[in-house]
Formats: structure tokens, sequence, C-alpha cells
């Protein structure tokens, strides 16, 4: 088999906002990980789930989040793709960044590759995962020996180095 192929993807997800069809954001992400199952990607893993509090610190509402390790016949830019074509179908309407959502699916770490910024193509790792405890707690929940792709500093090291108000409770 392909040394690749054993390597973890991880995707996020996370909400803020209840969806019209679908009872609380936490439900919403559940279907959403569900459509992910019926597009060439196989959701192996999940780790717990946690109320986090919006980034940067705002009065809106907090976030249900949770990372998931997955298994996929797709590329990382197919995958990024078919993640955003989740959250459209899902309703996500982009506006501003750090908005409010229903939906937010983001491809975290693609089997330690890494890519630079471009048009249509995965940025990867995740550019803010490693300042963000919304990823990082959950992430860990999987992967505690995880190490960023890019710095090689451990996830923990990562989780200390984060300011207080990024409070990410397990649920």
């Amino acid at each position: 088999m392909d040394n690749t192929r054993r390597r973890p993807i991880f995707i996020g997800a996370g909400a803020n906002l209840p969806h019209p069809s679908y009872a609380s954001p936490r439900e919403t992400l559940q279907a959403a990980l569900l459509e992910l199952g019926r597009r060439r990607t196989r959701v192996l893993r999940y780790s717990r789930w946690y109320r986090t509090a919006p980034v940067p610190a705002s009065d809106q509402p907090w976030y249900v989040n949770v990372v998931v390790e997955a298994d996929s016949g797709l590329s990382a830019d197919d995958l990024l793709t078919t993640l955003h074509e989740i959250e459209e179908l899902f309703g996500r309407v982009r506006s501003v960044q750090d908005a409010p959502r229903l939906i937010d699916l983001d491809l975290l770490d693609f089997r330690g590759e890494i890519a630079a910024p471009g048009s249509g193509r995965a940025t990867l790792p995740h550019p803010r995962m490693a300042g963000r405890a919304f990823v990082l707690r959950p992430l860990t929940d999987l992967a505690p020996a995880w190490r960023h792709p890019v710095s090689g500093v451990a996830i923990q090291d990562l989780l200390d180095a984060l300011p207080a108000d990024q409070i990410a409770q397990p649920v």
C-alpha cells in the first residue's frame, strides 16, 4: 500500500446558527458529515463535540465544533471543492470573515501535505488552524501526537500558546 494513503485526513466542522431544516448546529453538522460520506469520502472517527467561543471574541453565539478523521479517494483540491459544495447545499453564504454561520467545513490536514494557496487549490495545512482552540482541542482527541506539517510544532505546544479567551469545552 502507498505509504501516503495511510496518513489521515482531518476535517473541521463548526456552526453557530440554527439551520431552518435542523434543530441545532450540531444536527446540521452531523447531516453534513453524512453527506460527505456520499461523496467518495468516509468519516472514520469523530472527536468529542465542543462548545467554543467565537474567534475573534465577539457577542455572536458560541459555536459547536468537531474534527473528523476521514479517508478519501479524492485529491486535496477535489475534497476542498466537495466541502464547499456541501456548505452550499446546506445554505452557507460567504460574507465577511469570522461571521456567524450555518455551517463551516475546513480541510485541516490532508495526509501531512503542504500546499501553497492558489485559485481553486487547497492551502495545506489550513492556514489558521495552529492558532485556533476550536480546531486544536478536538484534533487532540484524534491525534494527540500530531505535529504541524510546516513548523513541526507539537499540538500541545500550539495549545499552550493560545490566548486564554479561546475557550473550547467538551459537551
